[in-house]
Parts: structure tokens; C-alpha cells; sequence
């Protein structure tokens, strides 16, 4: 017994236990970490379940647990994620939560909480993140901390929450009851309350020749036309220049090497009217190499930079063919899933070419080239990366590894985020590149991903390397942790010196500790505000948690960011 009172993380997440949770949890006075997630867990949380104090993680979503939430909450001093979400819960937000003064991360959505949110929230420094969405939650918010810049989706789906820079009185987000015209029906004679025929409306001295509502469809019809007119000249603009791409690379694909004979591929471009285009042809596509210049090697091959016409270059990466899928069905069906993946921040494919014995994937040329250029390999002619860039890049890394991650089933997951596979434009907006690549292996697990990144090193979650362990989403979240520090630091994740390696998760996290880690923090970017790097660094930190269910969701990643940006004042 001993043994398990010893216990410190315990991961039951993703099982069919359907079981009450034990009470005699709370004597384990070691359990730090405690995920249950989507376990069919029912019943009530036992009131004693922070009785170690010990709990720093408690994750219990996606399950069937009804009544409040224990005002013995608050006994969990060292807890700082408290995930309750997709539950039962109902009654009000035990005030207790406030004194969680360690609390980062709360996320209560999905429930049937009523009543307000209790004001001593809003003491809880610390606090990052919180989500109470589609409860039946009224009142103000709560007027400190993270509270004052709450995200609207994190709100939506109550019955009516003020924020607390609003005067005006809440209103209660409720159906509007039916309300008629009081002339519209007149009582008998008799007074006896039954209808009788309707009143005659007053007659105007002048013709009304369209009323209200005919004006409001008039205007709602020009503004449909319009819009219509619109889409459509964007759409004309859109396939012309992704017919020029075709012809280019049709014409350049089309001229054979006649030194190796002419070789059977197919060519197909992806449009946004088709999906594809494909073409089967005879063609030499060394031609479209041979006129490309290498940008860089990854994992899954090299990546060119080669011309098609009116000085439009695309990017081309030639994937190494000994591990990847070789049935043109399969690859062509994994591919087209990525070719679906369309945000600001993905880096967009546009299509592929395809032999048995070559495979070259299509991408847009990004001319600004990738974060790793900037931060480690800046020319005399490169200016340093100023810190509204460097977080824009990194909120705009967060959207798109949230959309991978959120917008597929199943997820796409990277699981080689590192600063050279995030490409910049000329507005330093970030491209994430080489996403979803590990669908192309034929056999996608744990052990053959693992043996090809690691050249990753530093980037790496631990449990790619650990075959006890799950690999989900959190493997991105993990290296993007890492490039946030990178980013703060402008300093490689592993640094070889003569004599020592310097892990930098190992030196942010001691400079930390022992207050100076204003030290660490890249003086080539220039002023930057303490109020936004300091918490940004410490976001990479919890993201990098050895312990996967410890580590934020890439959706609470950015809501965390769009809080920790200090709001511009006019």
C-alpha cells in the first residue's frame, strides 16, 4: 500500500472505468497529477480529494459528474490546471477557487453553472486562461486580472455576462417573447375577451408606396448581388493565377531529359474549384529541378527553389522515396488531406508530381525564408527581429497548429515544430511548413517517427522517445514551447560549446528560478515591454511540462497569448 501512497502521476484518460471517483485519492499524499479525461467517470467529486494538498493537475473532462463543484476545492493550494469541461456540474463557482493562488489555467465550459461568477476570481494573479462558455452563468465579470481581457468565445453560450468595462445593466441572453401589435385584434362587444375581427389601420394622407420591410429586402438583395459580384471577380482573379501556375509547371514537366528516356508521372494541381487537376503525362521532371536551387533539407527530403515564368518562383520539395508511401492511390489520398489545410498561418500546398521513383510536393515560395535564418543565421543586411514581430510570429505560429490541430480528425499533428520549418513572409507573418508529412510513412507509429526526427533534437518531446506513452497533439505543444524560448532568447534549443551542451529549456527555467531571467532575453531585439516577454516565457515553459497531460492545448495557447498582449491605447 505503501507503493501507491507514493504515487505522484496517474493517467487513466481516454478509458471505459465508468466508476465513481474513490475518495481515497485524497490520501495519496505524493499525486500531483491526477487525468481522467473521457473515462466514463459518474457521481460526485469527493470533497476530500485535496486533502495532500499535493494536486498540482486535475483533468476530469468529458465525463458524467453531477452536482457542485466541492467548496473543498480551494484546499488544493498547489493547483494549477483545473479542468472540469463537458461534466454535469451544476450550482455556482465555489468562491474557494480564489484561493488557488498558484492557478494558471481554469477551464469550467460545457457545464450547467449558474448563478455569477464570484469577484475573488479576479485576485488570482497567476491565472492565464480560463474558459466558462455554455453555462447558465449571469452577472459582472469579475473586475481584475485576466478577467479584463477575456476572449468572447471563452464567454459564449450564458445567459448573460457583462464585462466590467461596460456601464450599462446586463441583459439576460434569453429569447425574445412574440410581441404583437395591441391594435392588431379588438375584444367582442360584449367584453367577454373573444376576438373579433381585426382593427382598421389609420389612413395616411399620403401613399406609402413600400413599406419598411420592403426597403430592408431591397437593400438586403443589393447588398447579396453585391457580394456575389464580388466573390465571383476573386474567384476569376484566383483561378487565373493558379492557371498560370499550371501552364508553367505543365510546360516545364512536358520537356523529357532525353538522356534518361522519358519516364510516366502525373502531374496534379490543386484548385479551389476542382480540388485537383490531373494530368497524366510523359514527362522529365529533373528538367524542373535542374533549374531549381536547394533552400534547405529536412527529414522527408530537400526543399527547392525553382522559377515558372513572369519571375513567379514556387518552392519544391523532393521527398526522400526509400520510406514514403509508394502506391500512387494511398499517397495521392494523404496528400489531398493536406491540401485541405487553408489558414493564414499553413503554408499551402499546391500540388504534387508523382513516379514510383520521385515525389515532389508543390508549395508557394515564401521570399522572407525561415524563422531559423533570422534568429541564427542573420545576414549584415538583416535586421534584428523586433519583439512585435518576434510575437507575432509566435501568436501566429499558436493559430496555426491550433487549426492543424482542431480543424482535422484525426489531428494533424507536425511533430517536428522547430524554427527552421517556420517560413516568414514579406510581412513577417508565420507560414508552418512541413506539416503532416509523417501521414506519407507507411508505417505511422511512434518508433519510426521517433527514429526520423532526431535531428529535432531539442525540439523533441520525451514521449516520442518513451514507448509508455501516448503521442498526441501535446508532442507540438512541446516544441513550440521550445520555440518560444528561442524566440525570447534568440538562442539555439542545444548549444554545443568544447567542453558542455547547454540545453535552453535547462537555462531559462534556472535563470527563472533564481529571478534573473531578464538575463536571458535577447538584447539585439532592443526595448521590449517586461510585461509581455516574462509571461511569454514562462507560457514556454509550462508548454515543455515533462508530463504530456500538463502542457496547455494549442487552443489555450492562444488564448493565453491574445491575454498576455498588452492592449495598444490610444
Amino acid at each position: 500500500m505503501a507503493l501507491y501512497f507514493n504515487l505522484r502521476y496517474l493517467n487513466l484518460s481516454s478509458n471505459a472505468l465508468r466508476a465513481r471517483l474513490p475518495p481515497e485519492l485524497g490520501s495519496f499524499r505524493n499525486l500531483s497529477v491526477l487525468d481522467l479525461r473521457n473515462s466514463g467517470i459518474y457521481g460526485n467529486i469527493p470533497g476530500d480529494l485535496c486533502d495532500s494538498g499535493s494536486l498540482s493537475v486535475l483533468q476530469l473532462d468529458g465525463n458524467f459528474l453531477v452536482g457542485s463543484i466541492p467548496a473543498e476545492i480551494g484546499n488544493c493550494s498547489s493547483l494549477y490546471l483545473l479542468s472540469l469541461s463537458h461534466n454535469g456540474f451544476t450550482g455556482s463557482i465555489p468562491v474557494e477557487i480564489s484561493k488557488l493562488m498558484k492557478l494558471k489555467i481554469l477551464n469550467l465550459e460545457f457545464n450547467n453553472l449558474t448563478g455569477e461568477i464570484p469577484q475573488q476570481l479576479g485576485t488570482l494573479e497567476n491565472l492565464l486562461a480560463v474558459n466558462i462558455s455554455h453555462n447558465r452563468l449571469v452577472g459582472r465579470l469579475p473586475t481584475g486580472g485576466v478577467f479584463q481581457s477575456l476572449d468572447k468565445s471563452a464567454m459564449d453560450g450564458n445567459l448573460g455576462i457583462c464585462s466590467p468595462l461596460l456601464s450599462e445593466p446586463c441583459k439576460m441572453n434569453v429569447p425574445k417573447p412574440l410581441v404583437l401589435n395591441p391594435n392588431a385584434y379588438r375584444q367582442g362587444n360584449g367584453g367577454s375577451g373573444d376576438v373579433s375581427e381585426p382593427a382598421p389601420l389609420p389612413k395616411s394622407k399620403h401613399k406609402q408606396f413600400l413599406s419598411i420591410s420592403a426597403i430592408i429586402a431591397i437593400l438586403a438583395a443589393l447588398f447579396i448581388v453585391l457580394g456575389v459580384l464580388v466573390v465571383t471577380l476573386l474567384n476569376i482573379s484566383a483561378r487565373r493565377r493558379i492557371g498560370l501556375l499550371e501552364n508553367a509547371l505543365e510546360s516545364i514537366c512536358s520537356s523529357s531529359t532525353k538522356s534518361n528516356g522519358p519516364a510516366v508521372g502525373k502531374t496534379v494541381i490543386f484548385t479551389p474549384r476542382t480540388n485537383r487537376k490531373t494530368e497524366d503525362m510523359v514527362v522529365g521532371a529533373e528538367t524542373l529541378l535542374a533549374k531549381a536551387t536547394e533552400i534547405g533539407r529536412g527529414v522527408f527530403g530537400t526543399m527547392y527553389k525553382a522559377p515558372i515564368g513572369e519571375g513567379r518562383m514556387v518552392a519544391i520539395k523532393k521527398l526522400i522515396t526509400s520510406n514514403i508511401i509508394q502506391f500512387n492511390d494511398d499517397f495521392d489520398r494523404e496528400v489531398r488531406i493536406l491540401a485541405k489545410a487553408n489558414h493564414l498561418n499553413v503554408l499551402p500546398l499546391k500540388g504534387y508530381y508523382w513516379t514510383p521513383q520521385l515525389q515532389l510536393l508543390i508549395f508557394d515560395y515564401i521570399q522572407n525564408g525561415s524563422l531559423h535564418t533570422w534568429l541564427h543565421e542573420r545576414s549584415e543586411t538583416m535586421p534584428p527581429l523586433s519583439w512585435p514581430n518576434r510575437f507575432k510570429i509566435t501568436i501566429g505560429t499558436a493559430k496555426g497548429l491550433a487549426y492543424l490541430h482542431q480543424s482535422f480528425r484525426p489531428p494533424i499533428i507536425h511533430y517536428n515544430i522547430k524554427s527552421s520549418n517556420i517560413l516568414l513572409d514579406k510581412d513577417f507573418n508565420p507560414k508552418i511548413a512541413d506539416f503532416g508529412l509523417a501521414r506519407l510513412l507507411p508505417k505511422f507509429d511512434k518508433h519510426v517517427i521517433s527514429s526520423r526526427f532526431q535531428s529535432g533534437m531539442g525540439y523533441m518531446a520525451p514521449e516520442l522517445a518513451c514507448q509508455s506513452l501516448r503521442i498526441n497533439e501535446k508532442c507540438d505543444v512541446y516544441g513550440f514551447g521550445v520555440l518560444i524560448l528561442e524566440l525570447v532568447t534568440g538562442r539555439k534549443a542545444v548549444e554545443y560549446g568544447e567542453d558542455d551542451v547547454v540545453i535552453l529549456i535547462d537555462q531559462v527555467r534556472a535563470l527563472l528560478e533564481q529571478g534573473n531571467a531578464l538575463d536571458c532575453v535577447d538584447q539585439s531585439m532592443g526595448e521590449f515591454p517586461e510585461e509581455e516577454v516574462l509571461p511569454v516565457m514562462k507560457l514556454g515553459l509550462v508548454c515543455t511540462s515533462q508530463i504530456p497531460s500538463s502542457r496547455p492545448s494549442m487552443a489555450e495557447v492562444v488564448q493565453i497569448l491574445q491575454v498576455i498582449k498588452t492592449p495598444v491605447l490610444d
